[in-house]
């Protein structure tokens, strides 16, 4: 009925009010919710109330008053307009809200609103987004159905109020007059018609940058031309100058930010060194991966006559380099934070200064910003002070290592790695006991030959060389942002830039532990002050088991995602009352702020412009989500390429990781890629989707298929074009009981989750993942 907004007295389900037999409460609210659709269909006119009742085929007197009496309750309620000449219209601002299109799926997409709260997303027909394309900016008009009553508020596209983007990556076919591009991004559905004349050169299977020259308008496809070729289909170096295109991520750096970092003079002044405090004669060591470049972070330590410590946490000074007002300084801002792709790092500032000028290298003298600690053997802290440094490190250890130096107490600085890590565990411990939460999920490294073909794929092991790092980055991270709230003068609190991560949904847990509760694991919800005790003792159950990581990802989208921001509302995950991101500004444009805004109230300066921070943190956010995207994407791309070149009949054992109305999605335990069982490819009964319980069950034979169940797959087709695997299924079989139960009790129980995921068509990497900075130093350097 929403599509024949030319019929003015179309009839919404055309039930007659006299014939209803329902309780008088239950069916005015229903004939209330016929009547605004009917006017909310034919917006575009204006009815009597004559009108209306012709529409309903209502006669008898008494239906009539009633049929009024609603009319006037939605004139009442803002929702109609009543006009002069005393015809009622559908009022268009009020259900109308702002959003930007997310296409999904090439049936529907949602259009995601401002709040970010995906419960207020609105659902919208493909048919209806009226010629938006997923990245627009668009107002959408909400549709009130009682048919709809619980489920998803749907909608349709009134207005395009700005594109999202201008230029797309794909492949290219070509033809005698025209070519067309099939888009690499899986949230546009359409390909691209080039016409002859602006192929610029581009040949069959050639990677592209296309520019849309007409977008999509349900009559016309869309239009483009070719701005850039970047090479054939399936070569490592085009494949990752595609990724880096379709996600609006720079390859080079302008010639105005080199030039300025040209200029910059790599010695230190006496006077500079005079200005600071001294550390360069204080053991100080950095620990990074193997291939390392930029070295952010060091850690120094010197014993105390009082049997303290004193531990200092140095990190690189970047801002001393790059002024406000600069290109290098705009350049940061508008890239962000660094991008690590597979094969290669993206990063925030040119290599002069990431990789010298910046980086903390063994035997040179460095500026850095240091929080220093006098710690107890307990790590307890009875003195901090922050400031700006010179340091001198002493070694470079990179994490493995620093981790035999550890194991086997042999090796340069034995005695102050040791106390270090002892430290750190004491620092670990107590962070637990406070309540943070331990989300360790899988990341995967490839090991890659000269042309970038993977040759191999394994999991990173962290130990305790890398949780070293991270507890003392947690704690400078925590320490600075208390500093800086403690310096706050009068009832209004220093703006800072803070990392900030929200409480999750209680209903979303809810939902969560119901559904780890059927695969086994208890998780108590009921009181936040508990929440972490149980969710670390969950992941503790998890270590190890093929369930681990598709249960930890579920667990974390149950979760809010962090981000950056002015507002101090304390970090949930780590359970730290504040926290700000202070020791990466190498690649981290916040870390920037936040070594600005404390050296601004070291000087003693007042609080800055809320505001203008606030816009920052949001733009920083903004960029984050789109570097993970596009690291998932070379992640999901190796995988492919890896699978692609196995035996196609080698069988792989994998795990059940989602469960659609199209198929059920598998992660390959032996590569973390995740590929889909297309439901039509489950040849031996017709399966039925039990969206309420996340499962399949065969019509005739009630097998079931259901997240978390282990099976036997083998790669049907490996679509590099699209980062997508389809699989067979050779074999399935239980291996996630309840405790006590058998298979059979096990099928037949009832299961009341339902959840929360929400799937693209295509499939997604659900290994690989960056982790999330409850995790503190993210190490995906290359």
């Amino acid at each position: 009925m929403r599509n024949n907004r030319n019929k003015p007295r179309e009839q919404h389900n055309r039930r007659r009010p006299q014939q209803t037999v329902q309780s008088a409460h239950s069916f005015l609210d229903e004939l209330k919710d016929d009547i605004l659709s009917f006017f909310e269909t034919n917006s575009e006119d204006s009815f009597s109330q004559p009108d209306v009742l012709e529409n309903f085929d209502v006669t008898d007197r008494k239906m009539k008053l009633i049929v009024h009496g609603l009319i006037g309750e939605l004139t009442d309620d803002g929702v109609l307009t009543r006009h002069p000449d005393g015809r009622f219209q559908f009022n268009e601002s009020d259900r109308t809200t702002e959003g930007v299109v997310d296409h999904v799926n090439p049936r529907f997409a949602f259009v995601v609103t401002a709040d970010g709260d995906r419960e207020t997303d609105i659902y919208v027909n493909t048919e209806d987004l009226n010629g938006a394309i997923d990245g627009d900016t668009v107002k959408v008009q909400r549709f009130s159905d009682s048919s709809n009553r619980g489920r998803r508020i749907e909608g349709k596209v009134v207005e395009i109020i700005s594109r999202g983007r201008s230029e797309l990556v794909g492949r290219i076919e070509t033809w005698p007059n025209y070519g067309q591009v099939i888009p690499d991004s899986k949230k546009l559905y359409e390909e691209i018609h080039i016409p002859k004349d602006k192929l610029n050169g581009a040949t069959d299977d050639d990677k592209v940058i296309v520019r849309l020259t007409r977008f999509p308008d349900g009559r016309h496809r869309p239009e483009g031309e070719v701005v850039t070729v970047l090479g054939k289909a399936g070569h490592n170096d085009t494949e990752m100058h595609a990724i880096l295109a379709e996600f609006g991520l720079p390859v080079h750096f302008p010639e105005a930010v080199e030039q300025e970092s040209k200029k910059i003079s790599e010695k230190i002044t006496k006077k500079e060194i005079g200005n600071r405090r001294d550390m360069r004669d204080t053991t100080t060591f950095t620990i990074d991966p193997e291939d390392a470049k930029d070295f952010d972070d060091a850690l120094s330590i010197r014993m105390l006559e009082n049997g303290n410590y004193e531990i200092g946490v140095h990190i690189a000074d970047v801002t001393h380099y790059i002024q406000p007002g600069t290109a290098l300084e705009e350049e940061a801002y508008r890239r962000g934070t660094s991008v690590y792709l597979v094969d290669r790092t993206v990063p925030m500032l040119p290599e002069k200064l990431s990789n010298n000028l910046c980086s903390l290298r063994p035997h040179e003298d460095k500026l850095t910003f240091s929080t220093v600690f006098e710690m107890t053997p307990d790590a307890k802290i009875v003195k901090e002070w922050f400031g700006r440094t010179v340091i001198h490190s002493d070694r470079r250890f990179a994490y493995e290592e620093a981790q035999d130096v550890i194991d086997s107490g042999v090796g340069d600085y034995v005695e102050e790695l040791r106390l270090l890590n002892e430290l750190a565990f004491k620092l670990r411990d107590e962070r637990f006991r406070r309540g943070a939460i331990n989300f360790e999920t899988v990341e995967v490294r490839f090991k890659l030959d000269e042309n970038g073909v993977p040759l191999s794929v394994h999991p990173k092991i962290r130990k305790d060389a890398h949780k070293l790092i991270e507890e003392f980055m947690l704690l400078a991270n925590k320490r600075v942002a208390e500093f800086v709230h403690g310096l706050s003068r009068g009832d209004h609190p220093n703006v800072m830039v803070y990392r900030v991560h929200e409480s999750p949904d209680f209903e979303k847990l809810k939902t969560f532990a119901a559904f780890a509760g059927r695969l086994g694991y208890k998780l108590k919800v009921e009181d936040e002050k508990g929440l972490s005790k149980s969710f670390n003792t969950m992941m503790d159950n998890l270590e190890g088991k093929p369930e681990q990581n598709a249960l930890q990802q579920l667990a974390i989208r149950t979760m809010a995602k962090a981000r950056y921001s002015t507002e101090d509302i304390g970090h949930f995950g780590l359970a730290f009352r504040r926290y700000s991101h202070f020791t990466s500004p190498i690649r981290r444009y916040p870390d920037m702020m936040a070594h600005r805004l404390l050296q601004h109230y070291l000087n003693g300066g007042k609080s800055v412009d809320r505001t203008e921070y606030e816009e920052r943190s949001k733009h920083s956010s903004d960029r984050e989500r789109v570097a993970v995207e596009a690291e998932r994407a070379s992640i999901k791309y190796k995988q492919v390429e890896f699978m692609k070149n196995m035996d196609r009949d080698q069988e792989f054992s994998g795990l059940i990781t989602g469960v659609t109305d199209f198929g059920l999605f598998v992660e390959i335990t032996e590569t973390s890629a995740e590929g889909l069982i297309r439901m039509v490819d489950l040849g031996d009964d017709f399966y039925e989707f039990d969206k309420d319980n996340y499962r399949l069950i065969g019509k005739r034979n009630k097998k079931i298929y259901a997240f978390g169940d282990a099976v036997t797959v083998k790669v049907k087709e490996a679509n590099l074009a699209r980062r997508s695997l389809d699989l067979w299924l050779v074999e399935g079989k239980d291996v996630m009981r309840a405790p006590g139960k058998n298979r059979q009790s096990r099928r037949t129980e009832e299961r009341s989750s339902r959840t929360e995921s929400r799937r693209s068509s295509g499939s997604s990497a659900s290994g690989g993942r960056r982790r999330e900075s409850n995790n503190g130093k993210e190490r995906r350097r290359r």
